[in-house]
């Protein structure tokens, strides 16, 4: 099956649409994510991974016949799914917004020769993606700094495209990043990113699941509907979006699954991390998500107008 494509129904510019909200359609209960808390919830989780997982966080893309392809692969194939609509060579620049530990900025400046620059509000994470380029021999193609989306410390027309891999769900206001992003970009520069949200509404004997899941991650959920306003009102132009939720969300949540059960990271990386104290309820499992069929993600693509 392949990625479905929305068409979003017009929305007149008089009509409100809500940003990210403290309660989802569903009544699900959300945080507005805080930088510093994100900060070192990434911190923790990079201080924790023995690399095994070759540095991947977000999800994977698998199509239907797929059976044996691994976390990794699937990642690596969803970031090329991603880079190929950025529309970038060697004589371009590239900004990563939530660079994680560099892995996909790197492959993106391997298949493109674009130079690469990330930014995550994680020290760790900037410290971890620095060393790691080094060692791959890219540190001429490839920078990481620690910066804050919300205020991208970056001149007007910086960039010629943008990427945003699962990372617009830990900022408290989307449209807001759209803005700070259309700022950088060069005219006809382009974005695109992947975030998860609300397919329909959360059944009420998934939404505790759902509620350790953003309340872990420190995520909020979006609506399709809200996207198209949010760029419009940012200065971006939409362009594409794709609902990918057969092909990532149940076979990442599956893998990640059985690696904590297995005990394939050593009960470490496998047992997600919270900023919240440890005494607090229960915590977030994959095993949890797997048949959330409701909890969706979505790839997005727009650009500056020229």
């Amino acid at each position: 099956m392949s990625a479905t494509e929305f068409v979003p129904a017009s929305v007149p510019p008089s009509v409100p649409v809500p940003r990210s909200a403290p309660v989802s359609a569903s009544g699900v209960h959300t945080l507005f994510p805080v930088p510093e808390e994100v900060g070192r919830l990434y911190d923790r989780l990079t201080a924790l991974d023995t690399g095994e997982s070759g540095g991947i966080l977000h999800l994977g893309y698998w199509e239907a016949d797929d059976q044996g392809v691994s976390l990794v692969e699937a990642a690596d194939r969803l970031t090329d799914m991603m880079t190929d609509r950025l529309h970038v060579d060697e004589s371009h620049s590239v900004l990563d917004v939530g660079c994680g530990v560099g892995q996909p900025a790197m492959r993106i400046a391997r298949r493109t020769g674009a130079h690469v620059t990330g930014i995550s509000v994680s020290r760790g994470q900037v410290a971890r993606a620095t060393a790691l380029a080094e060692e791959a021999g890219l540190s001429g193609r490839v920078e990481f700094r620690y910066a804050d989306a919300m205020r991208l410390p970056f001149e007007d027309n910086s960039f010629d495209a943008a990427i945003a891999i699962e990372s617009i769900f830990h900022m408290p206001d989307r449209e807001h990043v759209f803005g700070e992003i259309r700022r950088v970009l060069r005219p006809g520069g382009r974005l695109v990113l992947t975030d998860f949200f609300e397919r329909s509404p959360i059944p009420a004997g998934m939404r505790s699941a759902m509620d350790r899941c953003l309340r872990d991650f420190i995520m909020t959920l979006a609506r399709p509907e809200e996207y198209m306003p949010m760029l419009s009102r940012a200065g971006l132009r939409f362009t594409e979006l794709l609902d990918i939720t057969e092909q990532c969300v149940r076979r990442t949540f599956e893998r990640r699954a059985f690696e904590q059960a297995s005990g394939a990271r050593g009960g470490r990386v496998g047992e997600p991390q919270t900023v919240f104290d440890q005494a607090a309820g229960e915590k977030f499992g994959p095993a949890d998500m797997v048949d959330v069929d409701e909890f969706g993600s979505v790839l997005l693509t727009a650009q500056k107008p020229v």
